[in-house]
Order: C-alpha cells, then sequence, then structure tokens
C-alpha cells in the first residue's frame, strides 16, 4: 500500500516515517505544494495529513483534492480538541482522524482499518523478471524458489526504485525519502545499499548517471 503522508513537524514526521515505513511504502510530504509534487507522478492509496501545516492547511488540501476528484481515503492528524474541525474534515471527505499526542500503534490500527474498509491489498508480490520476484512485505528476493531477506533499508530502496521507474532519482531524494534526519547515510553507504540490490536482481536494472543520479528501468 502506498501512503503518502504531510506532516511539518520534523521531529514528529521522522518518527512517523520511520514506523509507517516498516509496514508500508510511504512518501513524505512538508506541505500542501510538495503533496501536488508527488501526485504528478504517482498514485496512493491512502493520504495521512496533519491539519495544522505551514501554508495550505490539511483541510484545505483535501477540499482542493476532491473538487479535482480525487477520492482517496484520507486519515487526519490533529491538535485540534473543537469538533467543528472534525465535522467540517468529515463534510469535506475524511474517511478517519487521530488526535495528537497519540501512540504511533494506533495509528497503525486506524490504517489498517482503512485498508480493509477499502479493500487495499498489501501482500503482493512483484515481478522484477520472469525468475526474479520482490517480496515488500516479507522484505524478500526470491529467484527460482530460492529466497534472499533484505534489510528495511534496502527493501525502502528497492521499492522506491519501482514506484518511480524510468525517472532519474537523485542520491539526496533517496536520501530524504527512506533515511530518518538524525541518521543520513554517506555517499559510500548509499552506494554499498545500491550494490547489494544490483547483485539480486541484475546490474542492468539500476543505472548510474554520473553526476545525477539513478534510474531505474
Amino acid at each position: 500500500m502506498n501512503i503518502l503522508l504531510m506532516e511539518d513537524d520534523a521531529v514528529l514526521s521522522d518518527i512517523l516515517l520511520d514506523y509507517l515505513r516498516e509496514s508500508w511504502s510511504v512518501d513524505y510530504a512538508f506541505n500542501s505544494a510538495e503533496v501536488f509534487k508527488h501526485l504528478e507522478s504517482k498514485k496512493y492509496d491512502l493520504f495521512v495529513f496533519d491539519i495544522n501545516v505551514t501554508g495550505k492547511n490539511g483541510l484545505e488540501l483535501l477540499e482542493e483534492l476532491r473538487q479535482f476528484h480525487d477520492k482517496t481515503p484520507t486519515i487526519f492528524i490533529t491538535a485540534y480538541t473543537d469538533t467543528q474541525y472534525l465535522k467540517h474534515a468529515f463534510d469535506l471527505g475524511a474517511h478517519d482522524y487521530i488526535k495528537k499526542p497519540f501512540e504511533l500503534e494506533e495509528l497503525g490500527i486506524r490504517i489498517q482499518n482503512i485498508q480493509k474498509k477499502f479493500n487495499i491489498k498489501t501482500d503482493k508480490n512483484i515481478e522484477i523478471t520472469s525468475e526474479i520476484i520482490f517480496s515488500p512485505t516479507k522484505k524478500e528476493i526470491i529467484t527460482n524458489n530460492k529466497k534472499t531477506s533484505l534489510g528495511s533499508k534496502d527493501t525502502m530502496l528497492l521499492s522506491y526504485f519501482l514506484n518511480n521507474p524510468s525517472r532519474l532519482i537523485s542520491s539526496d531524494e533517496l536520501i530524504q525519502n527512506i533515511w530518518d534526519f538524525d541518521s543520513i547515510p554517506s555517499d559510500a553507504t548509499l552506494r554499498s545499499h545500491i550494490r547489494t540490490l544490483r547483485e539480486l536482481i541484475g546490474k542492468e536494472k539500476i543505472k548510474t548517471i554520473r553526476g545525477e543520479g539513478y534510474l531505474y528501468e
């Protein structure tokens, strides 16, 4: 399941991304402008939007998306206790909300409920080639019935490439979307992860564009 998270609190967003990416493919947006950039090239199964963010708030963003006939299920994160905001959110087409502060497990349960309600599949294997299968949920590569386990970062990297095929992706973009702010890897570490993936799925699948980044084909 592909989730788009919008949260402008740097500390909270790092915590949420670390938790959510253990189970789902998650992209991050700091504000509504970044949300629209993501939507230009990708479709999501679920939005998780904070209401009170810099610039256009979450409610205004959802209202605009609904006007464009985007019916993506949406969960709001809010620090507001006033029920008028919650009523407005549901009137706009939100499907659930969670009030700050909250336990990460509670958010996970609410996401799982949305999955069941909308029958969103999460266990589908991805065919990389006729002989190579990737299971994001189980974090493994299957080659001729031989299973090879992947680490969390390798799983997230491969998922990111698969969700962004034939698009030049810079090292900075990969780091921003895969690693937390307080655990930014060195260039050598990133290259090591890329090398691991190439050994498993084929060197030709992930191309290096010198000085610019990587291209998955």
